[in-house]
This record gives structure tokens, C-alpha cells and sequence, in this order.
């Protein structure tokens, strides 16, 4: 749980982006083939429809290209590339290799497979290349889980979906957003929650939500006791959109009234990866977010990890945004 160190290079966010696949399943489209309702799964999840179909570099591609536009770099300035992602497209190459190629970036580009604490994962990760000499990276947060759902089983069919967003940062000169981070995992958890080479998405669903209310706590109070700050002093959590009611218990456990949380999950459902910063997007291009306000990103996944991060948006040494190409990161 360590804070950022003195007289590290920091880095900002200049830009960011989103994309959802154009096919939308709603809850009565499920009640077709399963054995559910809608108040049924609003009730348990808060989801009322989720978005399905393209692949984790279409994805990955379309909303990297948003937040390269927004942040107004050029790909040929990117030193970095980091991928999130727990469905890539093939076993070999990483994801990250196809994406790379597209966007016309020269620069390593490599995945990271931390389930849906894995855009936080990325994050921090991106913020040390910069501490030691990148000065811009792009990191993209994308699953498909689709592609590994089992959609003849209510449990899990009724959650996963497939979406993407993405950030661009630069580095500055002194401190930067990030104040603390936290990452985490427990390996002697992961047959709660997987999904072999080949198989479909299992998952323990009432252990799984009695572990993550646990570990998202766990690792959001790490963040902020070594940022140095209080859960009052929290203007924006975003969480990992897995089940509203997830969202809910851990916000009440850290002290932070729900309607400080980001949610998108509403429209999106469980989309790993993509999750924290799906709701990041729609959080910012909302409006939600001023210079000086501290953020908590906060997360957990399959192995089963967890990760956390507490930002304060803004930064003097940040160069301003085209307020005329916010709409380019907002939902599809």
C-alpha cells in the first residue's frame, strides 16, 4: 500500500475514451432463454442491459483512438502501450500486438491479465514507466467476456458483457494524480471465480460477493491511509462494476455515501477490465470531477485479486483539453 514517492516523476490523464459494442441485450431478451426476469436480475445485479460482440482489439482500438484524439498526441509520441485484458483475441501474440499495429503506435505494448482489478493494475504500472523516463503511455482497459460466458446458465449470463475504455498519460514535471496505490491477490481463492482455456465463465456467486465487499475495503483503506486522506475527503469513487449491491456494501464499509460512486453498470453490466474505466468516462464527460478533487479507483477480480488508487484530478503542470472533443469519450 504504498504512496507515491517524493520527487518521483508523476504523471496526469489528458485524455480519455470509451466503446461499447452496438448490440445491446436487454433483460427481457434473456427472459427469452432463461429462466429469469427483469426485476429478477435488477434486483440482484442492478443491470438492466449489457452490451455484446466485436473483439478486444476492435474494441481496444476504437476507444484508444478517443482518448489519443482528446489528449491531442500524436500515436508516433506514445513510449508505452499497456493492455488490460482477461480475454485476449489469441493465446500468441499478446492483444496488445494488434492494437499496437492499428493505431500506428512504435513503442512496447504488452498485456496484463488481472481480471477486472486489472485496469488499476495497468494504471500503476503506466505511472512507473513514466516515473522512470516514458513521458506518455497509453493504457487500455477491454474484455470480451462474451466469448466465455455460458449464456444457458442465469447466474452468469445475466452479468458479463463486453466493452472497452482507455486513458492517455503524460508525464509532468513534480507530483502528478496519483497519490497511493494498493494491489493485491489471493491465490488460494481463484477456483471461486474462472474459466479454463477452451471452457465458459465458473463462479461461486455468494462466496465471490462475501470476498469482494472484503477485499475492495481492504485495499480502498490501504490507498487512502497512505495517501494520507479520509473517505470524507473522497469527491468520486469508482468502483469495478460487478453488482450494485457490491458497490453499495463497500461504500457503505469505507464511509462513502453512494452517491459519491460512478455507476454505469445499469447499461453496461460486468464488463471486467473495461468496468473502472467505462465508469471513469462517464464520470468525467458528466461533469463529475473538478481540479483538486480526489478520486478512489477501487477494485476486485478473479485469482482473486484487488487493486486500488487514489488520484486528485487535475494538475497545474497538465495542459488544458479541447472541451470540444469531450463528447468523443462519452458512451457510444
Amino acid at each position: 500500500m504504498p504512496a507515491t514517492m517524493p520527487g518521483a516523476r508523476g504523471a496526469v490523464i489528458t485524455g480519455w475514451g470509451s466503446a461499447l459494442p452496438e448490440k445491446v441485450v436487454t433483460n427481457a431478451d434473456l427472459t427469452k432463454t432463461l429462466d429469469t426476469s427483469d426485476e429478477w436480475i435488477k434486483e440482484r445485479s442492478g443491470i438492466s442491459e449489457r452490451h455484446v460482440g466485436g473483439t478486444t482489439a476492435e474494441l481496444s482500438i476504437e476507444s484508444a483512438r478517443r482518448a489519443l484524439a482528446m489528449s491531442g498526441v500524436d500515436p508516433s509520441e506514445i513510449d508505452a502501450l499497456v493492455l488490460s485484458t482477461t480475454t485476449p483475441d489469441r493465446t500468441v501474440p499478446a492483444t496488445s500486438a494488434h492494437v499496437q499495429n492499428a493505431l500506428g503506435l512504435s513503442c512496447g505494448a504488452f498485456d496484463v491479465n488481472a481480471a477486472c482489478s486489472g485496469f488499476v493494475y495497468a494504471l500503476t504500472v503506466a505511472h512507473g514507466l513514466i516515473a522512470i523516463g516514458a513521458r506518455k503511455v497509453l493504457v487500455i482497459g477491454t474484455d470480451t467476456l462474451s466469448r466465455i460466458t455460458d449464456w444457458t446458465d442465469r447466474n452468469t449470463a445475466v452479468l458479463f458483457a463486453d466493452g472497452s475504455g482507455a486513458v492517455v498519460l503524460e508525464a509532468v514535471d513534480g507530483p502528478g494524480q496519483l497519490l497511493a496505490w494498493d494491489l493485491d491477490s489471493d491465490g488460494s481463492a481463484e477456483d471461486l471465480l474462472y474459466s479454463d482455456i477452451g471452457g465458459h465463465i465458473q463462479m461461486e456467486g455468494k462466496e465471490v460477493f462475501r470476498r469482494a465487499v472484503r477485499i475492495m475495503v481492504d485495499s480502498g483503506q490501504k490507498s487512502l491511509t497512505a495517501a494520507g486522506v479520509d473517505a470524507d475527503d473522497i469527491a468520486l469513487v469508482v468502483p469495478h462494476q460487478a453488482n450494485i449491491r457490491i458497490i453499495q456494501a463497500a461504500c457503505e464499509r469505507l464511509g462513502i455515501p453512494i452517491e459519491k460512486a460512478a455507476t454505469v453498470l445499469h447499461y453496461t453490466g460486468n464488463t471486467s477490465s473495461a468496468s473502472i474505466p467505462l465508469a471513469l468516462v462517464d464520470a468525467l464527460n458528466n461533469d463529475r470531477l473538478r481540479d483538486g478533487d480526489l478520486v478512489l479507483l477501487v477494485g476486485f477480480g478473479a485469482g482473486m485479486t484487488a487493486a486500488s488508487a487514489v488520484l486528485r484530478w487535475g494538475n497545474p503542470e497538465a495542459k488544458a483539453i479541447d472541451s470540444s472533443l469531450t463528447e468523443s469519450g462519452g458512451r457510444p
